[in-house]
């Protein structure tokens, strides 16, 4: 069957639905167009209206609705406001619910779901009210928001031994070197030759200074220094280690020199000055008991990690390692007596990477001062150059704020310029050596972080800010560090945990470190270095 209107709507033909002949045919009088039009309508929207009342006739019944009407105005009357008004309820129903639970105790013995489709299981069946449901939800949140705080302390805990263990590869490495220099003559060779001697006091040349018992990080720092310089052939460095490291050291740069440059070898038990009466206060350090409980004991101990962050947390971790208790951590303090005959050097940490031409530092005019340094109060980087006084000092301690400035900017170790001869006019030592008689007498409770503290305060009034550009530090704290800015960095400082010759080392910042490593070298090969 269909309905055929005409154009002027005159007439109605209604035919058989395959169109062959006309059932029926009716023409429609003027006067009655009108009335016809209308009727045409409701008889359109009369079965719509029909099926929306009986279905909002069920929703009232399900709803309590006291009519349809009052049901179909509930559906319809938010919409055409542009509002929700029983979703709005139901939110601040919810939100007054939740606040009112946010000061109740989730009970100890309050079983609660191991996941959500439980907890949805578990409101199908227990029929929970809105009170119910919040307290169990805040037992839930609180639970994982514990599991979540325990597990970042023990990611920390394990970062931190991963930090302070030596990997495998270098141990290797370091014994290795040391059976060589037992048994082989040219590993036992004396560095430099006898000839080039001189040169070891030479202040037309760039001496560096560098202090550490990381045979491989030593590697790296020489060779990317050899290998950015635009004057290699004027470049000496004097490399001191510890005893037990002596020997495999020398062995390296024996058997691996770095020519053109100059590479003196030296064992802290080589040098005449260092005794105990010129180093009391560093001895009594390393003896100490409450020193090397501190330093070996047990981290966790003491600690209340419910009140700490994680970032807190970390950072005391990291003033805990062993090694800021190592007199060649300290070395650095006595640089004027160990190098009587240099007046300029450069001094560097075994964790950094020299990617540009350092001679014209030797050019910068210290005014005076002794220590050319990167200042770490200012700079993009929030995480790394935001250190202040206060970052490192405990003022709450009266010794510490009456003598110090929170707001005063901090500087960083890892890459300074030392005018000997400046330091040598003035009391930087005795100061250095006072401040850690004042924190031991103190049970360590003025400061937490290693070497640098008592440096701070014994080269204030010392400091020489030079441009940051010549030093970017903080590749071994966090991995979201701009690799453009390491790219044009002249030194580039993996301080933090995360070295480059560690697996905890962050990968997309380790090549900048690992392309100064001779993997063709038969030691290096047979250790399996970063392999």
């Amino acid at each position: 069957m269909q309905l055929h209107l005409s154009p002027s709507m005159r007439s109605i033909t209604i035919s058989t639905s395959n169109g062959f002949f006309e059932f029926m045919k009716v023409n429609i009088a003027a006067r009655h167009r009108t009335l016809f039009h209308v009727m045409l309508v409701l008889a359109c929207l009369l079965p719509f209206v029909f099926i929306v009342t009986a279905l909002v006739t069920l929703e009232g019944h399900f709803n309590n609705c006291y009519s349809s009407f009052d049901c179909l105005g509930r559906r319809l009357g938010p919409k055409l406001l542009g509002r929700g008004e029983d979703s709005g309820r139901l939110v601040n129903e919810l939100y007054k619910t939740l606040n009112q639970v946010n000061s109740v105790e989730v009970p100890n013995d309050l079983k609660l779901p191991e996941n959500f489709t439980q907890l949805v299981t578990e409101m199908r069946e227990n029929k929970y009210d809105a009170n119910e449901f919040a307290v169990i939800l805040k037992g839930m949140m609180e639970r994982s928001e514990k599991e979540i705080r325990e597990s970042k302390f023990a990611e920390l805990m394990n970062k931190h031994f991963a930090a302070s263990s030596v990997p495998k590869g270098i141990h290797c490495l370091s014994l290795r070197l040391t059976d060589e220099y037992s048994s082989n003559a040219h590993a036992r060779r004396q560095l430099p030759s006898p000839g080039l001697l001189p040169v070891l006091s030479d202040n037309s040349c760039y001496h560096f200074i560098l202090s550490t018992d990381n045979i491989l990080a030593a590697s790296v720092v020489v060779t990317s220094a050899v290998q950015s310089s635009l004057k290699p052939d004027k470049i000496v460095f004097h490399v001191i280690t510890d005893k037990k490291t002596y020997a495999g050291m020398h062995s390296w740069f024996a058997l691996n020199p770095n020519s053109p440059a100059i590479i003196e070898v030296k064992g802290i038990h080589q040098f005449d000055w260092l005794t105990r009466d010129n180093v009391p206060v560093l001895e009594a350090v390393e003896n100490h008991y409450g020193v090397r409980n501190h330093y070996h004991g047990n981290h966790l101990a003491g600690a209340n990690l419910s009140d700490t962050t994680p970032r807190t947390f970390a950072s005391k971790l990291q003033s805990r390692s062993p090694k800021y208790i190592s007199l060649l951590n300290h070395i650095r303090i006595y640089l004027p007596e160990l190098f009587p005959n240099l007046d300029k050097v450069v001094f560097l940490d075994d964790d950094i990477v020299i990617q540009r031409d350092l001679s014209p530092l030797w050019e910068i005019d210290l005014g005076g001062k002794v220590n050319g340094a990167v200042e770490t109060c200012k700079g993009d980087d929030t995480w790394v150059m935001s250190k202040r006084f206060r970052t490192y000092f405990n003022f709450s301690h009266p010794l510490i704020s009456k003598n110090l400035d929170p707001n005063e900017c901090a500087w960083a170790y890892g890459m300074n310029i030392f005018d000997l001869r400046a330091w040598r006019r003035t009391n930087i030592r005795e100061t250095y050596h006072t401040w850690l008689k004042e924190n031991l007498k103190s049970n360590l409770t003025l400061w937490r972080l290693g070497t640098l503290p008592p440096a701070l305060i014994a080269f204030r009034g010392h400091v020489w800010p030079i441009d940051p550009s010549w030093h970017m530090l903080g590749l071994g704290y966090q991995n979201n560090t701009n690799v453009e800015n390491v790219k044009k960095a002249a030194v580039i400082h993996y301080n933090g945990q995360s070295k480059p010759w560690l697996e905890i080392g962050f990968d997309h910042l380790r090549p900048f470190w690992s392309k100064y490593v001779n993997y063709t070298n038969d030691f290096v090969k047979n250790c399996h270095i970063l392999e």
